[in-house]
């Protein structure tokens, strides 16, 4: 649960000359609060956006990884970072972290990236003008709502039941929930909200899907989602039911399809906000950003074994065609 990596220490601090263990002192640190498992040093997309502001992980800028298994394990994990002193928390997986870190400290700057709502659920005052300590990147996945499910009927016309999958401890679900209740309204779409946040809810989930003749489903954005990937696609294959996405791992990993922002872009302007921030600016000055690069992936293998049919519309439109 708790992993911590500091970059670019060499060897013992008692064998350091002072010159050497004054300057170590010197380099300043990036916390990472997380739901979602993986670090940020592994991410060629932070570390582009950090190096075009000058940051180094591992040379002039450390790291200091928590990784939060469940939600209650947040707040702790987050003090810790706040008694370091890192100059800097990042957060990634969904608005829980973010949220976290906040409540922990209203002076170290915190730089998120999420699909959650940030105003919704109280992270900034506004877009344009984040106030506080708190600001990053968001792709409004509620807002993308529409658009997924929109996609989701193209592929699968017969769907009468359409499935949304939730996970309930997720800050911004019930928001989520909302938005595509009343999509799915303004459409005459029939919709069923499912909830899990443990791997036997997702099992309960998916079998409660196939009794209630889900034709179609639905996966909301969220980082447990994301851990439980190969379990989620195994599911929908055994159930046959078609399933969208909201980031390409889950269509590489043979899910049917998947419709959200680019990660690469995201996470690259993680760490530039991360940079600006360690160079001085200030979280309420940075507008929240949005992204302007979203991606439709369409695995074939997925849609041939499930006897669907892709409309040419939708593979003209496709970023990735995966066969």
């Amino acid at each position: 649960m708790r992993r911590r990596e500091f970059i670019g220490g060499i060897g013992s601090a008692a064998a350091w000359p002072l010159a050497t263990r004054a300057q170590q002192a010197a380099v300043p640190v990036v916390g990472h609060l997380t739901t979602a498992a993986g670090k940020l040093t592994d991410s060629a997309a932070f570390r582009t956006g950090l190096s075009e502001m000058g940051y180094v992980l591992g040379k002039n800028v450390g790291y200091e990884y928590r990784h939060a298994e469940r939600r209650d394990q947040l707040p702790a994990l987050a003090a810790e970072l706040v008694r370091q002193k890192v100059a800097a928390i990042v957060t990634t997986g969904n608005g829980n972290a973010a949220l976290a870190a906040k409540a922990q400290t209203q002076t170290i700057p915190i730089v998120f990236v999420t699909s959650t709502d940030p105003i919704r659920v109280g992270l900034v005052a506004s877009l344009n003008r984040p106030g506080g300590n708190v600001s990053g990147v968001t792709n409004f996945g509620g807002e993308l709502v529409a658009k997924r499910l929109q996609l989701l009927r193209d592929l699968v016309p017969q769907a009468i039941m359409v499935g949304f999958l939730t996970n309930p401890t997720n800050s911004d679900s019930e928001g989520d929930k909302a938005d595509i209740q009343a999509v799915a309204r303004s459409i005459g779409q029939q919709l069923i909200v499912l909830t899990a946040s443990t791997e036997d809810e997702i099992d309960t989930a998916f079998a409660s899907a196939a009794q209630s003749h889900v034709g179609a489903l639905i996966v909301d954005p969220d980082s447990f989602f994301n851990s439980r990937r190969r379990q989620i696609i195994a599911l929908a294959a055994r159930y046959a039911i078609p399933a969208s996405y909201n980031t390409r791992a889950f269509a590489e990993a043979g899910g049917l399809m998947s419709y959200g922002d680019n990660r690469f872009e995201s996470y690259r302007q993680l760490g530039i906000y991360a940079g600006r921030v360690l160079k001085g600016d200030k979280p309420a000055d940075l507008p929240v950003i949005r992204p302007n690069k979203f991606e439709l992936v369409i695995n074939m293998k997925a849609a041939k074994a499930l006897g669907l049919k892709v409309p040419e519309n939708l593979l003209a439109t496709a970023n990735q065609v995966i066969e």
